[in-house]
């Protein structure tokens, strides 16, 4: 997928917007077990942010309806949306310089 993506082809903050969601993602479901066991008051801010976002991710992202048809543009302009939930601080794998540019805090 690496290549089929980017600046050339898609938008130059694709890779690294699909990286940073995946990664939240797969975290926000590990913390569904943890939180199972210990509550969800035991998680600390960014624990939290990412178990909610995971919730999110699911319901606006995951769960696309088939007559819903949206371009590469609103599906990344979506995924900043939804990451907008997650303090920039734990966006680790998105550059600062996409952050500045596509993140919906900085956008006018």
């Amino acid at each position: 997928m690496g290549s089929c993506i980017g600046e050339k082809t898609t938008r130059e903050d694709h890779k690294s917007v699909s990286d940073q969601m995946y990664a939240a993602y797969a975290q926000g479901r590990e913390l569904r077990g943890l939180v199972a066991i210990v509550g969800e008051d035991a998680l600390n801010e960014r624990d939290k942010q990412l178990l909610d976002f995971s919730g999110v991710f699911e319901d606006k992202f995951l769960r696309q309806t088939r007559d819903e048809d949206r371009s590469i543009e609103e599906t990344l302009d979506l995924c900043w949306s939804l990451m907008s939930s997650i303090d920039t601080k734990y966006l680790v794998r998105l550059d600062q310089k996409w952050i500045e540019k596509y993140h919906p805090e900085n956008k006018e």
